[in-house]
């Protein structure tokens, strides 16, 4: 067991992505940065395409100069960035080139640490984004993702794990339960059996609280010897999120090992992000209740949120509990994939698919079509007989056989472009839309002042004038919006 263990944040990324849905902007991060810079972190997680996508359709923010005020005020850490072996775009397929401009423009950012997953172990695919994120100056991270199956023992993930860590420019490896489903009797087995094929790389633990047993996986990993942990500040942990930094403090003095984190930072990063949930209407994070269904449906935490919210968007919120037995069956039949992006989506729309047209793969989506012919890489089991056919017998299946992904190269892909447009704008366009692009681009500047959020108007009014109880009067004005108040002379 090592003696000094490095922490990785996931304030930024995944605690937001888990509890918030990805919708954490930079002035709410913003008071909080210079605390998080200072604390210690090995590494701070920090976006990723679907964070690009949502600040860019759901804020008009350009997703770029968010990256960039980050970098700027976390001038002391490393940063992250995720992202799937194949696609930077939607849930289909990225050409090779628009992969590896991608990993260039975010490395120009001042994003060099790169974690990279492929939960359908194309190991190829995967060894070529290692190759190009090395040689563009970057750190590649490949990723064991957990999954609870039939299909993935140990020998499986540790076969895989020792390979990554033989890739060129792989200096640790990343392993995730993104579901929550890891049990510590697993972890007994499955950490120890990662450890033993990887030789000398640093291994990194990330799990998700969903079932509360995350420390518990953390403490099997310390001893198994990981010395990287994944964590967040409290209101942006648990749940679905993962453990808090602040709780793994006492496991670590039990277990008799050290860390560098400054632990002084916690409290004001605390108190900031608290503040901040408040400001973007979403609870602070708490541990989550037992529930053993999980252990069926094995939905990521986040997803299962959004599943939720669609569902209730379309008037068929109490269909919920039969999408969630409806998932179980869907995921044995195509094959038992592990359940992280994408194809935990492609297992949840297919199942929600089923129960509101009444009769089982009546339609399928083109991206479960893709998934059984291969073209997403190996499918972990073959798929039930019964439902191949039916997914073969959809109109949409002949255009597909035979099919393989374009690899436009670049200078292909700018032609449909102005030739002056930036690498920043070309995937911003190819990420979401020219109507989108251009929504964006008419809003203006980011925003990365708080006194600008109108939920804290009333606050930062009622501290102006508590600052100074003579004034008989204060006025506020922005572009947006004036405000004046008068003291009451009343009584005196």
């Amino acid at each position: 067991m090592a003696s000094t263990i490095e922490f990785i944040d996931q304030t930024l990324r995944d605690g937001q992505q888990s509890l918030w849905g990805i919708r954490l902007r930079a002035y709410q991060a913003a008071q909080a940065l210079p605390y998080l810079d200072r604390t210690g972190f090995e590494v701070v997680d920090l976006t990723g395409p679907g964070m690009f996508t949502v600040l860019l359709r759901q804020f008009r923010e350009n997703p770029w100069a968010s990256t960039d005020f980050l970098v700027a005020n976390l001038p002391n850490n490393s940063v992250r960035s995720g992202m799937r072996s194949r696609n930077i775009m939607g849930m289909g397929f990225t050409p090779d080139s628009i992969m590896d401009l991608w990993v260039r423009t975010l490395i120009k950012h001042g994003v060099p640490s790169f974690w990279i997953y492929d939960c359908l172990y194309d190991m190829p695919t995967l060894l070529r984004l290692t190759k190009v994120i090395h040689e563009a100056g970057g750190t590649p991270v490949p990723a064991i993702m957990y999954g609870l199956t039939d299909v993935h023992d140990d020998a499986f993930f540790a076969e895989r794990a020792g390979e990554m860590s033989r890739w060129p420019g792989v200096k640790s490896i990343y392993v995730e339960d993104a579901a929550g489903v890891l049990k510590p009797e697993r972890a007994k087995t499955l950490l120890p059996a990662l450890r033993a094929s990887t030789g000398a790389t640093a291994l990194e633990l990330h799990c998700h609280n969903t079932t509360g047993l995350a420390q518990h996986n953390y403490i099997e990993g310390l001893k198994a010897g990981f010395t990287v942990l994944h964590t967040a500040t409290r209101p942006m942990a648990n749940g679905p999120s993962l453990p808090s930094t602040e709780g793994m403090m006492p496991i670590l003095e039990q277990l008799g090992l050290e860390h560098r984190l400054d632990t002084s930072m916690f409290e004001p990063v605390a108190r900031h992000f608290e503040w901040a949930a408040g400001d973007a209407g979403f609870p602070a994070g708490t541990m989550a209740e037992y529930d053993p269904r999980i252990y069926d449906h094995q939905l990521p935490g986040g997803m299962t949120g959004t599943l939720k919210n669609q569902l209730a968007q379309h008037g068929m919120a109490d269909r919920l509990p039969a999408v969630l037995e409806e998932i179980p069956r869907v995921r044995e039949e195509l094959g038992q994939p592990i359940m992280a992006t994408p194809f935990s989506q492609f297992v949840g729309v297919q199942a929600v698919l089923n129960v509101v047209t009444g009769e089982r793969y009546s339609l399928v989506p083109d991206e479960v079509i893709q998934y059984a012919m291969g073209h997403y890489g190996p499918v972990p089991r073959p798929i039930d007989p019964a439902v191949n056919d039916r997914i073969m017998a959809q109109p949409r299946a002949a255009h597909f056989r035979g099919w393989t992904a374009p690899q436009p190269s670049l200078a292909e892909v700018r032609q449909r472009f102005s030739k002056s447009i930036s690498d920043e704008e070309l995937l911003l366009r190819l990420m979401t839309s020219d109507t989108e692009v251009e929504a964006m681009l008419a809003a203006g500047p980011l925003r990365t002042d708080l006194r600008r959020s109108t939920n804290s108007i009333l606050q930062n009014v009622a501290e102006l004038v508590a600052e100074d109880s003579r004034s008989s009067a204060v006025r506020v004005s922005t572009p947006e919006f004036s405000i004046a108040l008068h003291r009451s002379t009343a009584g005196r």
